[in-house]
């Protein structure tokens, strides 16, 4: 009997507790609406129309797309002219994008090296939109230097590593005799 109890309230709390949780994550869903309303709020210039915006963000210029339809959206910070960096500071770059770089991330871009962001737009959270702005716009000012895009470094030690274009890894295991 106990257990045709928990049944009926598991088969009528249960599917009520999945609706509440579905309509309450439907309010919540990022779209071009609520993010100019958070440009306007945390950006000292916005211009532009809905999923294509151009802010200023402390003394950096971020452009700002979204593609509703397809569920993405991206910000961007043009920093310099690809041809103007050697390959030392490409190399440093990418080796940033796996341990300063958090969230945003260091790319090429119609000949320049950028500072970019990327998600899916309707899972993005307010917090992690405003986050990202403040990140894209850190890791344009950190180029040439520590090539961060926040004070955290993710492990790793970029300078000293040694050199390891001779080892070959990620391959199968070859047998010794």
């Amino acid at each position: 009997m106990n257990n045709i109890c928990y049944f009926i309230v598991f088969l009528f709390v249960f599917p009520a507790y999945i609706i509440g949780q579905s309509s309450e994550n439907l309010l919540n869903r990022m779209d071009n609406v609520k993010m100019g309303k958070i440009l306007r709020s945390t950006s000292e210039s916005v211009e532009g129309i809905p999923g294509n915006w151009q802010i200023v963000f402390g003394e950096q210029i971020l452009f700002i797309i979204t593609d509703e339809a397809h569920n993405r959206m991206r910000i961007f910070t043009p920093i310099a002219e690809q041809a103007e960096i050697g390959r030392e500071e490409l190399e440093k770059m990418l080796a940033a994008n796996f341990h300063a770089a958090l969230d945003a991330k260091y790319a090429l871009y119609g000949g320049f090296v950028v500072s970019l962001f990327t998600h899916p737009l309707v899972e993005l959270t307010p917090e992690q939109f405003k986050d990202a702005i403040k990140q894209v716009a850190v890791a344009a000012q950190n180029f040439g230097t520590t090539y961060s895009s926040t004070d955290l470094i993710f492990g790793g030690n970029q300078e000293g590593e040694e050199n390891k274009k001779d080892k070959k890894i990620n391959r199968k295991p070859t047998k010794k005799s």
